[in-house]
């Protein structure tokens, strides 16, 4: 969507475009941009956007690409333009925990905060519980928390994109060592605690077909917004 003078405006819908509108908003020291596109740096998130559907727009993201480099865009199949290879769909619920409901009663574990200095033992959990998502300056994103045993990461929840007034939930896994054990319940009940006490609304993205995260996310109170596509896009060439 472009307004007065080409210029890019945030749609009224933050879940529209929602990398859209968080690097041109709260994320924006991390945006990579030219034109209509826009994307976070490859060692921080697998995610682009463009203000609009047209290959225009495709043209500038394909500038923003690294040669072989894989990102995803939300929600519209993007045209076909020459160097980008489009790599199918993933559908993913958008999920809320409404703002006016109790919070889930949360469970007597021990966590902690992580930081970036927790990078390397953030990325080789998600890379056993979803490889290729979570990378080593992801931890910019926003907080995150998690639980240690004998000086290993064995569960861990956080922030991705930030669109005021929303906070995504991500990043929640458990190594599947210790799953069963009411760890993802808690680290997502603290988010959903810092959230209500900010004053934000809590949100999250899953995979449609993860049907045992999202069975848990309407058992804690979530519900589904809408579903939409995440389109796999490379850049195949070099020049």
């Amino acid at each position: 969507m472009l307004g007065a003078g080409n210029s890019p405006i945030l749609s009224t819908d933050p879940f529209a475009n929602p990398v859209w509108n968080a690097l041109q908003t709260s994320h924006q020291p991390l945006a990579l941009t030219s034109g209509r596109a826009c994307k976070y740096p490859q060692d921080v998130a697998p995610f682009a956007a463009v203000a609009e559907n047209t290959p225009e727009a495709l043209r500038d993201l394909h500038s923003l690409l690294l040669p072989g480099e894989t990102t995803y865009l939300a929600n519209e199949q993007p045209p076909d333009v020459a160097g980008l290879r489009s790599e199918g769909s993933v559908p993913c619920l958008q999920m809320v925990f409404p703002h006016t409901l109790a919070l889930p009663e949360a469970k007597p574990i021990e966590i902690a905060p992580l930081t970036c200095a927790d990078a390397a033992a953030m990325v080789e959990l998600t890379s056993v519980a979803f490889p290729g998502f979570f990378r080593s300056r992801t931890c910019l994103m926003g907080s995150y928390y998690g639980v240690w045993e004998h000086g290993k990461l064995i569960a861990m929840g956080g922030e991705r994109l930030v669109i005021n007034p929303w906070r995504e939930i991500s990043g929640a896994c458990t190594h599947p060592e210790h799953r069963g054990k009411g760890y993802a319940p808690r680290l997502i009940t603290q988010l959903l605690q810092d959230h209500r006490e900010a004053g934000r609304t809590s949100c999250l993205h899953v995979v449609s077909t993860n049907r045992t995260a999202i069975e848990l996310y309407l058992r804690m109170g979530f519900s589904v917004l809408r579903e939409i596509d995440l389109y796999r896009i490379s850049r195949i060439d070099s020049d």
